[in-house]
């Protein structure tokens, strides 16, 4: 259980639903894709306001197990972006001290991708600045089960003993079991769900749900939600002393 927040601290771990490229495409008249691109662009300016936000983790949505539902021809680009990101920002994510790392399911995505997220999470495995993860084929619902997959074969292998299975357990099993919970959940675009991300992690988060499109949300926007969270008390169930 994470320990209450009176000291007025800003968020360690921050994740992001970064929603709302297409609407910004079509406001503009293009594609959506256009708005995947500029997205993909804003990536790298909230990665860099981290440090001064004193943000260790950051966790992005990139795409989820039901973004499949897609046209192909959008499926297919983001692919094709998601492919470019990694080769284009190895390097510059490398040289800023920055760790990325994967979640979600890597069996449905192509092999040239899976290869590039290995070797992007193998050149800064050294790195100790910022942990950035990067959910790509995700879904909360999705993960629970396999980890759950997982802990039953430990239980039938003999390696686990069932009456040991308890509230921290699971989270030995899940893909983000090297990653503290979030602190602050943050939803771009106006849309105020949740959408199927970090379902057990997120269990004592706090939320934030803005309206700005991800393409225009700034470092000076991420700023002013790490600082107001410092004000919240986060009590986790507890009553204060």
């Amino acid at each position: 259980m994470p320990k209450p927040n009176r000291d007025g601290a800003g968020p360690r771990h921050v994740a992001i639903i970064m929603d709302g490229n297409g609407r910004w495409a079509t406001q503009r008249g293009r594609p959506r894709l256009f708005g995947h691109q500029a997205g993909a662009r804003r990536v790298r300016e909230i990665v860099e306001a981290c440090p001064d936000a004193g943000v260790t983790h950051l966790t992005i949505f990139a795409f989820s197990t039901e973004n499949w539902r897609r046209t192909q021809s959008e499926v297919a680009g983001l692919m094709s972006l998601f492919r470019r990101y990694i080769i284009k920002e190895a390097r510059s994510l490398r040289d800023e001290n920055v760790r990325v790392r994967f979640i979600g399911d890597r069996v449905k995505l192509e092999k040239k991708l899976r290869t590039l997220m290995d070797e992007l999470e193998a050149a800064t495995a050294h790195c100790t600045g910022v942990s950035l993860t990067i959910a790509l084929n995700y879904g909360g619902r999705d993960e629970v089960a396999r980890a759950t997959r997982r802990l039953a074969e430990d239980v039938a292998a003999g390696r686990l003993d069932p009456a040991e299975v308890g509230e921290e357990t699971l989270p030995r099993y899940l893909d983000t079991c090297f990653l503290p919970d979030p602190d602050l959940v943050i939803r771009t675009s106006g849309e105020a769900r949740i959408s199927n991300f970090l379902l057990w992690q997120s269990a004592y988060a706090e939320y934030e749900f803005v309206d700005t499109l991800w393409p225009d949300f700034t470092a000076g926007e991420f700023a002013k939600l790490t600082e107001g969270f410092g004000g919240r008390d986060r009590r986790f169930g507890a009553v204060p002393a």
